[in-house]
This record gives C-alpha cells, sequence and structure tokens, in this order.
C-alpha cells in the first residue's frame, strides 16, 4: 500500500517555462537591460539547464550556480550587467510570481490531502520555492517540505534522500512513491536510495533502461489509479 508520495516542484506540479520567461522579462526590465527576445529565453534556459546539470553532478555548489549562469549568460550575450546577485535575488523572486499548474495540480494534491502523506522535494531556490508554495496555495498542502537548500544536499545525492526518509520515519519504502520529471535528478535520485518511483513523461519519450523506475505517467491524473492498484 502507497501511503507516502514525495512530490518534485517545477515541472511536475508546476510549469517551470512559462514562470522562468516571465521571471527573466520582468527582470530585465527592472535593471533596464532592454528586451528579453525569444531567442534569447531559449540561450538563456539552455545555459540554465547545463548549470542545474552541473549541480546534480557535485561540479557547483547553489551559491555559485545561482550569479554563475547569469555571469555567464551576460558575458556571451554582450549583457553590461554585472550586478549578478542582484539581479538573481530578483529573478528568484518573480519566479514566484507565476503559477501554472500543470494536469491541475493543486486539485489532485488537494484531493489526495488527508489520504496519503504528502511531501515537496525540491532542488529549487529557497526563496523561490518558498514564494511558489505560497502563491500556489501547495504549502498548506503538503505534510512537510524538503529543499535542498535547508536539507543541506542536492537530488540526487543519497544525502538528500536519506535526509528525508530519516525526517518523515520510520516507514517503509515500498509504501512510498516519488513523482518528479527529472530522469538525473528525481529518479536516478530517488531509485538510488531505493524508493519506488513514478516518472512524470508527458511528451511520452522512451523509458530508460538502466532506472528501474516503477511507473511512467503521461498525466498526473494517472496517480489516483496507482494508489487504488496498490490498497
Amino acid at each position: 500500500m502507497i501511503t507516502t508520495l514525495l512530490w518534485d516542484l517545477d515541472n511536475t506540479l508546476l510549469d517551470f517555462p512559462s514562470a522562468e520567461r516571465q521571471a527573466l522579462i520582468t527582470t530585465f526590465a527592472d535593471f533596464t537591460l532592454g528586451p528579453c527576445s525569444p531567442d534569447l529565453l531559449v540561450r538563456y534556459s539552455a545555459l540554465n539547464a547545463r548549470w542545474w546539470r552541473r549541480l546534480e553532478e557535485g561540479d557547483v555548489t547553489k551559491a555559485e550556480l545561482l550569479p554563475g549562469r547569469f555571469r555567464e549568460f551576460f558575458a556571451a550575450e554582450g549583457i553590461a550587467c554585472t550586478e549578478y546577485d542582484a539581479f538573481n535575488a530578483a529573478y528568484q523572486h518573480h519566479l514566484g510570481d507565476t503559477i501554472v499548474f500543470l494536469d491541475n495540480g493543486y486539485e489532485l494534491v488537494k484531493d489526495l490531502h488527508g489520504q496519503v502523506k504528502q511531501y515537496l522535494v525540491t532542488n529549487g531556490s529557497l526563496q523561490a520555492q518558498t514564494r511558489k508554495l505560497k502563491r500556489s496555495g501547495l504549502g498548506e498542502l503538503f505534510d512537510g517540505v524538503f529543499i535542498s537548500e535547508v536539507v543541506g544536499a542536492e537530488k540526487p545525492s543519497r544525502a538528500f534522500f536519506d535526509a528525508v526518509l530519516s525526517a518523515i520515519g520510520p516507514v517503509d519504502k515500498e509504501e512510498l512513491l516519488l513523482i518528479g520529471d527529472s530522469l538525473t535528478s528525481d529518479m536516478a535520485g530517488g531509485c538510488g536510495a531505493g524508493i519506488p518511483c513514478c516518472w512524470y513523461d508527458p511528451k511520452g519519450l522512451p523509458v530508460p533502461e538502466d532506472l528501474p523506475i516503477r511507473h511512467t505517467i503521461r498525466n498526473l491524473n494517472e496517480i489516483p489509479s496507482i494508489l487504488a492498484a496498490h490498497r
């Protein structure tokens, strides 16, 4: 029986690209850097993804990532801004301004509230995730929130998941289900920690053979059926 869900946030419950796009446009305006074109947004998003992958691999720390990506981005694009920390702080704030749920995620979490325990497990920054949880209303529904900056370790590290299990335990791992979109962060980390995983794969990509993923879904509203099958 599944008694506990571990939810990822960005690109699982919330549409991160929508928030990223609007946050960058607004922060460019805040710093009078001119228009943030669609092409510029695409290049930033790709660069940002590379930095987060480096974080997952332990190559950089969160403190290095947050301003470092903008330092590299501004240099590559010839943008006259050296206020990397200030720009990042404003950007983090604006990330919480745009709340777009995927697959009516709020209603799903709300419907499951009280039926199973639900926890958030995220690598997003403390500033951005705290604001998102408040503005989305999700913060009131979770039984606990685990943000990597507070935990002191990042997904997919074993240290992150060990800390989560220690805080919510004692619990049989077979009663858990980790739901997330990232193969390198959520699925690799959860599987490595022995936690049953559900890959949120809305694009229908091939399931990797090297990860023992228990469930694959294309819509979050498939979760109740999985829970029912394990009663």
